[in-house]
């Protein structure tokens, strides 16, 4: 019996496959032709990290910078370190700066250190790290002058609070600016001050009368100018023209 008579030869399984693999590409081509090449599968976008690499960086360095200053003085009493008060009689141009991260007890720096981390964070919650440094330094510097030029030529000024005091009034001040959404935090805020600032005020009136507890001597008008400074701050800040995003 012939092999042709039934169908195919004996090739024809060959030629099956040929047939096939032509079909395939055939319907590849079509379908992916060089007008339509294959889609590639969209890869997903790696989720970025929230960084908080800088948040409150400017403010654990004004912190450490206080108790690095604070260890050497008090606790090693290295002898240098006094070169870092400010001499009201003979007063050194970076004493005015370096004062306000001296500090003469535990109980001085515990305090200062407690409402600088507190409004410090609002601070650079709003101006960043450049902006709670440039408000602590001006607010020292504000304070030291106000010290400097009000205390007795045999006064030996330093501490933090005039600095922090300058703080928290840029961080209520920038609140009520900026957020005024958080009015209840406001309000707590700047009752907090108004209280704060009373009381020097009735501290330096009782100086000036005489009415002053035997063995302290604070430098209220420091506070009172460090405060004032914040202020300055606050309303150069709001007199600089808006910065567009477009």
């Amino acid at each position: 019996m012939s092999l042709t008579a039934v169908g195919q030869p004996v090739g024809a399984k060959a030629n099956d496959v040929n047939d096939f693999t032509n079909f395939a590409d055939l319907e590849f081509d079509k379908k992916y032709g060089a007008s339509n090449p294959p889609k590639s599968v969209p890869k997903t976008p790696a989720k970025k990290e929230v960084s908080i690499g800088n948040s409150g960086n400017g403010v654990f360095s004004l912190l450490l910078l206080n108790l690095g200053v604070f260890v050497a003085s008090n606790i090693l009493q290295l002898p240098r370190t006094r070169l870092l008060f400010l001499d009201h009689a003979a007063p050194r141009w970076w004493q005015f700066i370096t004062c306000a991260f001296c500090h003469a007890s535990w109980d001085h720096i515990s305090s200062n250190l407690f409402l600088l981390y507190f409004f410090g964070r609002i601070v650079e919650e709003e101006e960043g790290w450049f902006g709670v440094w440039g408000t602590y330094l001006i607010c020292a510097l504000g304070g030291s002058l106000a010290s400097y030029y009000t205390m007795p030529a045999a006064t030996m000024s330093l501490g933090a609070s005039g600095a922090v005091f300058g703080m928290f009034a840029v961080a209520v001040l920038t609140k009520l600016r900026f957020n005024l959404k958080k009015l209840l935090e406001c309000l707590i805020l700047g009752q907090f001050v108004v209280k704060q600032v009373l009381q020097e005020v009735q501290a330096q009136a009782a100086i000036s009368t005489g009415k002053v507890i035997a063995g302290q001597q604070i430098g209220h008008l420091a506070h009172l100018g460090g405060a004032l400074a914040g202020v300055i701050i606050v309303f150069m800040l709001s007199r600089l023209p808006a910065v567009s995003d477009a």
